[in-house]
């Protein structure tokens, strides 16, 4: 068994918003991913989605409000809320989400990354 570099796996990735399996915990997946600008609105219906900001800071607008994370802060967005992650500059977060919670829930777009794409 090998530790995990969060860090060093969000690092590595070479592409905005399109987020990297880097482990499994039961039925949730551990995942980094690179971000920088606006993502698009969205909300998953059935699943909750943990953030974690592993450097910079990232904002997480939601309709009745939003939260502002810095490095090492958490937020769990609920199931059924809809949200839209925005990093002013280039940051580095972590994500915890079931299986089979899907990128960008029903909403598709150019940023759309399958299952498949994320464990790539």
């Amino acid at each position: 068994m090998d530790s995990i570099d969060l860090v060093g796996a969000a690092e590595a990735l070479t592409e905005h918003w399109s987020p990297k399996v880097v482990g499994r915990i039961n039925d949730q997946y551990l995942k980094v991913a690179k971000v920088e600008g606006e993502f698009l609105w969205h909300a998953h219906d059935d699943e909750d989605e943990l953030f974690v900001v592993l450097r910079g800071t990232l904002v997480i607008e939601m309709e009745d409000g939003g939260v502002t994370l810095d490095a090492g802060q958490a937020f769990v967005v609920p199931r059924g809320v809809r949200h839209r992650p925005v990093a002013m500059e280039e940051c580095l977060i972590a994500l915890v989400e079931p299986v089979g919670t899907l990128h960008t829930g029903s909403e598709v777009s150019d940023r759309t990354r399958t299952i498949e794409d994320q464990l790539g």
